[in-house]
């Protein structure tokens, strides 16, 4: 019994000594080192710049309107008497095309009563005439013929034109955009029947900024024709139309010549030929109706050897990241042209061959080191980083 007692203590004093044995093992072994991050420069994207020809756009907005809105109005009065079908809102007629007729028979009567008066007149002034040749007539009474000759041919041309006015027609090819009178509806000098337009080109007003003026060619006031326009820039111009994205080719024709009092801003006017497609040789593709809402594309200047640098490379104050030959950074303010959405052109400030940091570093310095990546050399940058902290 005394001998197993004895076997026992002496294999936990085995495992006693080891446990300790281990510990102190553990406390001398020396601690696992750790990579000093605080050296590491940053790697980085970056590109060399080189110069470009550019082609600016120019983006604006604006509604479609008609060249020519006429508000009809009756000249005569009378009733109403045929109105053509096409008079709707909505229908489409033709140059010269009869809308509406008031009762011309009041009219045609005025005409062959002044036709009358004016043969009666014509009689009596030959015959005065005649009689003045002979001397049988003084000069007063042949004037006085001559002067009623003339009124009833004054009378015949004015109840020719009251005749003409019963029929409602239009000079231009256009569209019905409202119908404000009926058949059998008595009308006076004045009342309104309808509003139409014309229908063979559209307009839209694009308003410009002043900035947006250095980048553009507009047509200036000498440059406009007896037509009263001139061949600008070519407009793209855009709208969603039956559920996806319609393009329409447009092309600025003149501005407003005046600046915008409010909005500071130069309005240009863009003409799209037949928006509704109603001539045969018209472009195939959607109508694009009179008050649709259209963003604007506008063909801008061109301009050659320009740099150019992404958006994503400007920080705060238009500043670049520009990379020297020592991978040191510095940073840079630069003077932008202009700017679309993916890249800045860039006027002042860099030039073609310098380096710049594409890369977003949190608060970035000048002097400091970074690795560029791509480059067999990236690890040297991180011994010069460490050998100018250590001096």
């Amino acid at each position: 019994m005394t001998r197993k007692l004895n076997r026992a203590f002496l294999i936990a004093g085995i495992f006693i000594v080891a446990a300790v044995g281990a510990g102190v093992l553990n406390t001398l072994k020396p601690p696992p080192q750790t990579k000093d991050l605080s050296n590491v420069a940053p790697l980085v994207s970056s590109m060399v710049l080189e110069h470009h020809d550019a082609s600016f756009r120019l983006a604006s907005q604006g509604t479609v309107r008609p060249r020519t809105e006429t508000v009809l109005s009756a000249e005569i009065s009378g009733t109403i008497v045929s109105i053509s079908p096409k008079f709707i809102a909505g229908g489409v007629f033709r140059a010269g095309e009869e809308l509406l007729r008031i009762d011309p028979t009041n009219y045609e009567a005025a005409v062959d009563r002044a036709e009358a008066a004016l043969t009666q007149r014509q009689i009596e002034f030959d015959g005065a005439e005649k009689l003045r040749s002979q001397g049988y007539r003084a000069e007063s009474e042949y004037a006085s013929a001559a002067a009623a000759l003339a009124a009833a041919r004054a009378e015949l041309v004015n109840v020719r034109r009251n005749l003409e006015r019963t029929r409602i027609r239009l000079p231009y090819d256009g569209m019905v955009r409202a119908k404000e009178a009926d058949l059998g509806q008595y009308v006076n000098p004045g009342t309104r029947l309808g509003v139409t337009f014309a229908t063979d080109y559209a307009e839209v007003r694009l308003p410009l900024t002043d900035n947006d003026l250095e980048f553009v060619d507009l047509p200036g006031a000498q440059d406009i024709s007896a037509t009263g326009s001139a061949e600008g820039p070519e407009v793209a111009l855009s709208a969603v139309r039956k559920g996806r994205m319609q393009t329409w080719a447009a092309r600025i024709v003149r501005t407003e010549g005046v600046v915008d009092e409010k909005s500071r801003v130069t309005y240009a006017v863009a003409r799209i030929e037949d928006p509704y497609r109603m001539v045969s040789d018209s472009p195939a593709g959607e109508a694009l109706p009179m008050g649709t809402f259209v963003a604007a594309d506008i063909a801008g200047i061109h301009v050659q050897n320009t740099v150019r640098v992404p958006r994503s490379a400007l920080r705060a104050n238009n500043q670049l990241m520009v990379i020297d030959e020592k991978n040191k950074l510095e940073m840079r303010r630069v003077e932008i042209l202009r700017a679309d959405a993916k890249w800045a052109y860039i006027d002042h400030g860099v030039v073609a061959g310098e380096r710049i940091c594409l890369t977003t570093i949190e608060s970035p310095l000048s002097g400091m080191v970074v690795r560029i990546d791509g480059e067999s050399g990236a690890d040297d940058a991180t011994t010069q980083l460490a050998g100018a902290e250590s001096n």
